[in-house]
């Protein structure tokens, strides 16, 4: 059995881990209807709060911010955002998050290297200070005997021979050199290469006829989760910096045509706190997908997005921002710097194998025994004004309980 995993491409770097590495933290569980907007039935709501979201929060030590670490100057930026806030009309609550508390007060108190204090969430906390998958499933997995992590390989294809599946392999150096390549053979196969990943393997072996059986839904139902990086400045607050860890966040519901949230962030790159309150923005998104589709001449996988897919998002974020900047005497974005609003980018690539089409509704892959979906490539490209990983993980809970049980027997 293999398990093909993400290696996450940042800079010149690889890391293993993915996006636990490099992500900000929070895991939040969506509310049922959003979830249930979303899935359509193919995943039971009340199976995943009463046990699979649980599970997760235990196994992650999930936890709101202490109120000590939320008085501290790194965390000014915050105190700021949630007053800011209130002066609008809204009223900030707590998120959970993945970070280590006691080693972000060691930060503070100068007892370790500071990281997540300054803002170097997105290059990860080499300190420990995030609780990210090294510390927790794969050291599980690695403990368990049963299973061996082979850090710096990418994956360059998948297909079946009649009997096995084939995986062709590289082996590359922390600067991207190849150093070897191989083919790997097993019976059953596990994607978990990142929505991106996992969708450009699948669509590259569906159009080359390697996995020829794959549905036609295989690279469809790719979202954004709806994000847009949200700034305001003239935000001034304590603090030489800012920390990463999120603190809050505030939604709305009415006030646009889609539903929008925004949480309490940092302003990533800027090494000092410059008076910037910047915030992760979600809207809810049912319309806009798009499609993995292969490009035989230059053998890449591209992504087709429709043209105005981000606009009504924009809008909803821009119209929370600007209630929020007028009500605080601050300003939208930072004047010929910085967009108020930017829906260029997302934090969450989600779908492409989606739940209940590309696979069934534990995420084996329809036309194949033995090949699995298990990662955000089965989201169907949003997970309802939250950040997508608690329902990531809690969905690879689910799914891979019953496919040892119905599969494997043991």
């Amino acid at each position: 059995m293999l398990l093909a995993m993400s290696i996450l491409m940042f800079g010149e770097e690889l890391v293993l881990g993915g996006g636990s590495v490099i992500f900000t933290g929070v895991m939040i569980q969506p509310e049922q209807k959003y979830f249930d907007a979303l899935f359509k039935g193919t995943v039971d709501y009340k199976s995943m709060n009463d046990k699979y979201y649980p599970l997760v929060r235990k196994v992650l030590n999930l936890n709101s911010m202490p109120d000590d670490i939320y008085q501290s100057k790194p965390f000014g930026h915050s105190r700021i955002w949630d007053e800011q806030s209130k002066k609008a009309g809204y009223t900030p609550y707590p998120i959970d998050s993945i970070f280590n508390w006691d080693v972000i007060r060691d930060e503070i108190n100068c007892k370790v290297r500071k990281s997540a204090t300054i803002g170097e969430s997105n290059l990860g906390n080499s300190n420990g200070a995030k609780f990210d998958l090294t510390q927790n499933y794969l050291k599980y997995a690695q403990e368990t005997n049963l299973a061996k992590v082979y850090p710096g390989h990418e994956v360059q294809s998948i297909s079946h021979d009649g009997k096995q599946y084939v995986i062709d392999v590289k082996k590359i150096n922390p600067e991207g050199k190849v150093l070897k390549s191989y083919t790997l053979t097993c019976d059953s196969l596990f994607l978990a290469a990142g929505s991106i990943g996992t969708s450009e393997l699948l669509v590259k072996a569906k159009h080359l006829k390697k996995l020829a059986k794959l549905n036609s839904y295989v690279g469809e139902g790719w979202g954004t989760n709806g994000d847009a990086i949200v700034v305001r400045s003239f935000s001034i607050s304590e603090g030489l910096t800012q920390a990463t860890p999120s603190a809050s966040k505030i939604d709305d519901e009415t006030m646009s045509s889609v539903p929008a949230t925004l949480e309490n962030w940092y302003a990533p790159g800027v090494p000092v706190n410059i008076g910037i309150a910047g915030s992760l923005g979600m809207a809810f998104d049912t319309k806009n997908r798009a499609k993995f589709v292969y490009d035989a001449k230059k053998d890449k996988v591209n992504l087709l997005w429709p043209k105005t897919g981000n606009d009504e998002c924009e809008k909803a974020l821009r119209k929370l921002n600007n209630k929020i900047t007028l009500k605080s005497l601050s300003v939208p974005g930072v004047p010929l710097v910085v967009n108020d609003v930017t829906t260029s980018f997302t934090a969450h690539p989600l779908g492409g194998a989606v739940i209940g089409k590309a696979t069934d509704n534990y995420g084996r892959v329809k036309g194949y025994k033995g090949l699995y979906v298990i990662d955000s490539a089965l989201i169907p490209g949003s997970t309802g004004l939250v950040n997508p990983s608690l329902t990531i993980a809690a969905l690879a809970e689910r799914n891979i309980e019953e496919i040892i049980n119905k599969d494997f027997y043991l």
